[in-house]
């Protein structure tokens, strides 16, 4: 066995040991424990970092942002409770991870992200890996995509200073909504929720609490 062979076989044992923690921790949904199966998370992790790709801890990647932690990943993506046939937002791309196990799930993925470098990054996975059903652009993920709108579930992967109704606005009704929200002007941290557009309004359902780069306003200057 050469070293990229045991490589290979490192990273697979990994994946293996990371959905058995999956399904220790709860998730029972099997389209979405499939789906993590089927990403070859380490594709879209850089660097020294690669050997940790199937460890269940968030990582860093470029421009200061991270890679979720796959135990959040799976969580926010049964929340979601994303059929074959639905179109789905992504507010924050990053690595472009998410947005592949997404690109699973459902027919169609449109993904925001406000650093160009991470997005061009995110394409060249995405074209590599062969997830030809997720549309990218650079922008501010507060505003959405409203081009695109309405949509049947909207995933936020940063936590916004309170409940985003922007993007609220662009849900179907009995679309879905999975999005960090700070608690107190974050001093008190941040809770997942789950929101669920109604013909009266909000249904808000608060799941856990987390901890993610803030959504922020705007395109990301790069030097």
């Amino acid at each position: 066995m050469n070293a990229e062979n045991g490589d290979i076989d490192e990273l697979e044992a990994g994946k293996i040991r990371l959905i058995m923690a999956l399904r220790r921790q709860g998730i029972r949904d099997a389209r979405v424990l499939s789906a993590i199966e089927r990403v070859a998370r380490e594709v879209f992790i850089t660097g020294a970092f690669e050997e940790q790709a199937y460890d269940d801890h968030a990582l860093p990647i470029e421009c200061g942002q991270t890679i979720s932690q796959p135990y959040v990943v799976a969580f926010m993506t049964e929340k979601l409770e994303v059929g074959d046939r639905m179109k789905v937002l992504e507010i924050g791309t990053g690595s472009g991870y998410q947005a592949a196990v997404l690109a699973q799930l459902c027919r169609r993925v449109y993904t925001i992200e406000r650093y160009r470098t991470l997005l061009d990054d995110a394409v060249k996975r995405f074209a590599s890996l062969g997830y030809h059903n997720v549309t990218a652009m650079v922008g501010d993920g507060g505003k959405g995509w409203p081009e695109q709108a309405p949509f049947d579930r909207i995933i936020v992967t940063a936590a916004a200073p309170e409940i985003p109704l922007e993007l609220v606005n662009q849900l179907k009704v009995g679309g879905i909504m999975v999005v960090p929200v700070d608690v107190n002007a974050g001093r008190d941290g941040q809770q997942l929720v789950k929101l669920t557009r109604t013909e009266e309004g909000i249904d808000r359902e608060d799941l856990l609490p987390v901890r993610f780069v803030p959504l922020v306003e705007g395109v990301a200057r790069e030097s």
